[in-house]
């Protein structure tokens, strides 16, 4: 059952929104301001990666994506070789 988060377009507003399962159709309103304009946020972890002999660190990308906000890519190595 995956949680996923939304940012509201009008207001700004983010919430989450708990689906079910894959088929469940639903209609997605902001709780704030009612809008059906949003889009899909990276939900933010505190998950810790790697740790031993071999493993590289995680690498992040940052970019302004709109004025005042910063989107972010992640990329996930695997070990070594």
């Amino acid at each position: 059952m995956p949680i996923f988060e939304f940012r509201c377009l009008k207001c700004g507003h983010i919430f989450e929104k708990l689906f079910i399962n894959s088929d469940e159709k639903t209609e997605i309103a902001c709780p704030e301001c009612e809008s059906d304009s949003f889009e899909r946020v990276v939900s933010r972890t505190s998950y810790v990666m790697g740790g031993g002999p071999g493993w590289n660190k995680p690498k992040v990308t940052t970019k302004s994506c709109s004025p005042g906000s910063q989107c972010g890519t992640l990329e996930l190595p695997g070990p070594s070789k």
